[in-house]
């Protein structure tokens, strides 16, 4: 199994909290980052442009996402237009449909054609990344956010819509397939060997990542010291 140097997978953070967004950014472990609305609701951001700048004001050499959060395709382009002037190292985020279920096709269309960067996020089926191949520039970056945790969530094997998907895309070599919504380091690997592009991971499992390739053995014994440590911490007798 290959360590975190060896891989040629492109790993993305995905979180909303500046102060370690700027730290892994300086430890030079990740390639990437991608942030939403849920995440930076859930890290207490109250002001979407500040925290972005905030952002943007260190890490200037690697992309990042910043999703529109409005409901209307109007909005959207609008939005996308403001977020899109933010850097040139910045991405828009795109849901593949609004909350009513109707596509975002034709705006991702209209946004492509302008040579905007896009990430089309929210996917979960091989028809979806069908009709985002179709309506994309092959001259103009896109990043396809497949949300493979998501698919696994439910019972299925996400490796074949990754396949699937990949397959798809290989004529555009603008077009980056992103495995997203990752739930374990294993997540890497399988994204590595089916050959995506890109995986987006959370501060956790950034943390976890040490362990690549760990021998099992020492990571046993690791464990039998956990349990007796926090046994005996606890006070347990009897």
């Amino acid at each position: 199994m290959p360590g975190v140097k060896d891989l040629k997978i492109k790993i993305f953070a995905d979180g909303a909290n500046v102060t370690e967004m700027k730290k892994v950014y300086s430890e030079g472990i990740v390639k990437g980052f991608t942030t939403n609305p849920t995440l930076m609701k859930k890290d207490g951001v109250t002001d979407y442009v500040a925290f972005a700048k905030d952002v943007l004001s260190e890490i200037k050499d690697m992309p990042i996402s910043f999703e529109v959060f409005t409901d209307d395709f109007e909005s959207m382009e609008r939005q996308a237009t403001e977020i899109g002037s933010w850097g040139d190292n910045v991405f828009i985020k795109i849901p593949i449909t609004n909350t009513k279920g109707e596509p975002s096709y034709e705006l991702i269309k209209k946004l492509s054609d302008k040579g905007m960067k896009l990430n089309v996020t929210a996917i979960l089926t091989v028809e979806q990344v069908e009709n985002v191949s179709k309506s994309i520039n092959p001259d103009t970056p896109v990043i396809i956010s497949l949300f493979a945790g998501r698919i696994a969530d439910t019972g299925r094997d996400p490796v074949p819509y990754v396949m699937r998907s990949l397959e798809i895309l290989k004529d555009n070599k603008n077009a980056e397939l992103l495995w997203a919504s990752s739930r374990e380091v294993l997540n890497i690997i399988q994204a590595e060997q089916c050959g995506c592009q890109i995986i987006t991971v959370t501060n956790n499992l950034i943390e976890k990542l040490s362990m690549l390739d760990k021998d099992l053995k020492e990571l046993s014994l690791d464990t039998v010291k956990m349990f007796y440590n926090d046994a005996s911490s606890a006070g347990y007798s009897f």
